[in-house]
């Protein structure tokens, strides 16, 4: 299932309106803002399918009932693009565990790639909630790879792919190869390129939060 947190307005199209304008963009630490706020709204957003556990609350004056989640959730992150979106929905999320997998494109002359993932660090998942960020998804392969690395960490209880923009194309592969997983975006754009990068899109995510590899300024 897909859940597109911009179908219906709401502040999110905003940051995501800055997200992708060129202008916008020249500022590296107003787009990792960006980025986090709406990591912010995803996580409450899917906060709501959580498990809540009832407790009893000392107030000054009484006792409050109270609902706090009931499920261990474990936020995993792809780097480095997917830093500013963790740390939005870490904001808000809190007292979670974590993971951050490195996951890299490498092509080939004929226009084709393979993606590596050469780093995971991921606590034990077993029966937890998932929730596995990386702000672009395109062509679906580097989340592909970052589920099969995490298999061998257990079997989650339930499993939530976090993407701020992604192509059809990519949501249909993930649906198809993962179909236990909720999708969550904030934008679908309809074309890739032929090095498989998503248009409108936004660009490079990583480059934009952290700048261009090599660059100095």
């Amino acid at each position: 299932m897909v859940h597109n947190i911009c179908e219906q307005h709401s502040i999110a199209s905003k940051y995501l309106a800055h997200l992708r304008d060129i202008d916008h963009q020249k500022n590296r630490a107003a787009f990792r803002r960006n980025t986090e706020l709406l990591g912010g709204i995803f996580a409450y957003e899917i906060s709501k399918s959580f498990r809540y556990d009832q407790i009893k609350t000392e107030t000054q004056l009484g006792t409050a009932v109270s609902h706090v989640p009931g499920d261990k959730i474990v936020l995993l992150t792809i780097l480095r693009a997917g830093l500013p979106l963790h740390q939005g929905m870490l904001n808000v999320l809190g007292d979670v565990a974590n993971g951050f997998i490195a996951a890299q494109r490498m092509h080939h002359k004929d226009g084709s790639f393979t993606v590596n993932v050469d780093y995971i660090t991921c606590p034990d998942i077993e029966g937890c909630t998932v929730i596995l960020c990386d702000p672009m998804l395109a062509t679906g392969a580097s989340m592909s790879k970052a589920l099969e690395a995490i298999h061998s960490f257990g079997t989650p209880r339930k499993l939530h792919i976090v993407s701020i923009i992604a192509s059809k194309y990519g949501l249909d592969y993930i649906g198809r190869l993962w179909p236990m997983a909720e999708l969550w975006v904030a934008g679908v754009d309809e074309e890739l390129t032929a090095r498989s990068y998503i248009v409108p899109g936004l660009g490079d995510a990583g480059d934009l939060a952290f700048g261009g590899k090599g660059d100095n300024d």
